[in-house]
């Protein structure tokens, strides 16, 4: 780190500079006119020196000592003040290519020496790995932990990445939790490199101590290659960038070398984020209704909302696809409350004895204002509070359980219902059963699935089938698909169930008939007194 030199006293060198000035100019006269007899007279008179010219040479010689003297604290002054401006010059450099935070460089700074490191690599026949490595999570530890921790974290990392990699790497911080690091190696030696990049990834699992805290990260890392002079900078970082997010994909904290396929589904997952920000205006997102039954009587009880894309280039398009697209660019929760609307209003038209449940992305419950937002959707559509059911998933209690807390006791202030959504897949604790005002707890499909050939899948089930009678909180099973499964549940007591056994998820004109069969529609309200009434006819008979 750069000392900061003290300020020069700018007054008092001025003052200096006319004296030393002053008596330059008296020295070179006497010194020009020290034999003229004019000019010893008037020396004579100056000074009152009498007894001829030696006394007349004498003072000229003391006048020209001391301007030597001046003269060289004039010289020194020069040079302190050249120092002065290396120094400034020096420290203007190191803080335009330095981020201050983790003393690494900033991105305008890789850049250029990337460049020049990619050119030397390539004349002595080596190439040139660049690692991009993004903290999981970090975001969350901003969001509650607060910044003070997120500086920490980032700070930490830069640390142990310093730690890890070789001293002549090249390190950088792009900027907000994105690293880069990047290194020459011997074409044969890959698997160094592969070495460094787990070494990377494994190092910072490791927790961070920040006031008296325990904070848990992790690290997803991209690799790209340059084994010529023609990569430039800017490719290389966006093929490790992308490899970096296709590890995310793969389930994070890991490492991933660039491939060019990887190109291909960058370009696809752009196509879909675009189309989600055209079609959310133009109404292309719908909801569809997935029946959820009493499993011992076969009752039809509610159902659940699962979004539907509705694309005029690629058809219907089921929600894996584009939620997770949605999530990432923070889409889902103006998209996800668009499609709940609509449901509600088609859901107004239903005997108020059937539930309509919506899925909540974890995203949402990072939202303080959800609950409101959600409120107001009820107040704007008119659809009652005690038909809706809210369904959390596990996940998302993990990150910040008081937030959520809020939330979910607002909505069921509000009367709303909730669901503790694919329960033994996430962080599972009892204390988020006793903490939270659940209403019901869904087990995930997954179990239901393995339940008939795995016994350990059977034993869970069982398990969370008693955990909730004990809690007085019913158990709803997802992924119901035949009768053997349907009569298992019933043998073990779980109440509610969904899934392809029931039917499949189907269209509002689709539910909307289904309901009509079964009565399960409100009466209609009667059109005025008209000479035409044959279009509200079959609303009539349906009713």
């Amino acid at each position: 780190m750069m000392v900061e030199p003290k300020p020069r006293n700018r007054s008092e060198d001025a003052k200096r500079d006319v004296i030393a000035g002053g008596i330059v100019v008296a020295a070179i006269l006497l010194f020009v006119g020290t034999g003229g007899t004019v000019m010893q007279a008037v020396v004579r008179t100056l000074v009152g020196l009498g007894g001829g010219p030696d006394k007349v040479l004498s003072a000229a010689l003391i006048l020209n000592i001391a301007l030597i003297l001046f003269g060289w604290r004039r010289y020194e002054d020069l040079n302190r003040e050249i120092r002065e401006r290396t120094e400034a010059e020096h420290r203007a450099r190191y803080l335009a290519d330095t981020d201050p935070l983790t003393g690494f460089l900033n991105r305008r700074a890789l850049l250029s020496k990337g460049q020049q490191m990619i050119a030397a690599a390539a004349v002595d026949k080596r190439n040139v790995a660049l690692f991009l490595l993004d903290l999981d999570h970090f975001k969350t530890v901003n969001d509650i932990h607060g910044h003070a921790a997120g500086d920490r974290v980032l700070q930490v990392a830069a640390e142990r990445i310093s730690a890890v990699l070789p001293p002549n790497a090249t390190k950088a911080r792009l900027g907000g939790d994105e690293f880069v690091a990047m290194m020459t190696y011997e074409p044969s030696a890959r698997a160094n490199i592969d070495a460094l990049a787990a070494g990377l990834v494994s190092e910072l699992e490791a927790t961070v101590a920040h006031d008296a805290q325990q904070i848990r990260i992790g690290a997803s890392l991209g690799i790209a290659m340059a084994n010529d002079a023609s990569m430039t900078m800017e490719t290389m970082v966006r093929q490790a960038d992308i490899a970096m997010y296709h590890c995310k994909d793969e389930g994070r904290n890991r490492h991933i070398w660039f491939e060019h396929g990887m190109e291909m589904a960058v370009q696809v997952r752009n196509q879909i984020e675009t189309g989600i920000r055209d079609g959310m205006p133009r109404g292309e997102f719908i909801p569809h209704f997935e029946p959820q039954v009493d499993i011992a009587s076969g009752r039809l009880l509610g159902f659940e909302m699962l979004m539907r894309w509705e694309s005029p280039e690629y058809g219907l398009i089921p929600p894996e696809r584009f939620i997770p697209v949605a999530e990432e660019s923070g889409l889902i929760g103006e998209l996800s409350l668009q499609v709940i609307r609509e449901a509600m209003e088609i859901a107004k038209g239903w005997d108020p004895s059937i539930v309509l449940a919506v899925n909540i992305s974890p995203q949402q419950l990072k939202d303080p204002w959800f609950s409101q937002k959600l409120t107001k959707l009820l107040v704007e559509t008119g659809f009652p509070a005690h038909q809706l059911e809210v369904e959390i998933t596990e996940s998302s209690l993990f990150e910040n359980l008081p937030l959520v807390r809020s939330i979910v006791t607002s909505l069921k202030n509000q009367g709303v219902s909730l669901s503790l959504d694919d329960f033994g897949t996430g962080y599972s604790s009892l204390s988020h059963l006793r903490a939270l005002p659940f209403d019901r707890i869904k087990i995930d499909r997954s179990f239901i699935a393995a339940m008939r050939g795995s016994a350990d899948a059977q034993a869970i089930v069982v398990a969370i089938v008693r955990l909730g009678e004990s809690l007085a909180m019913p158990i709803t099973a997802e992924g119901v698909e035949d009768e053997a499964t349907a009569i298992e549940l019933t043998r073990l007591g779980c109440s509610k169930g969904q899934g392809w056994y029931y039917g499949r998820a189907a269209s509002a004109d689709d539910t909307a008939r289904l309901l009509a069969e079964r009565g399960l529609l409100r009466a209609p309200l009667l059109p005025p007194v008209g000479p035409d009434t044959s279009e509200d006819e079959p609303l009539r008979k349906t009713a």
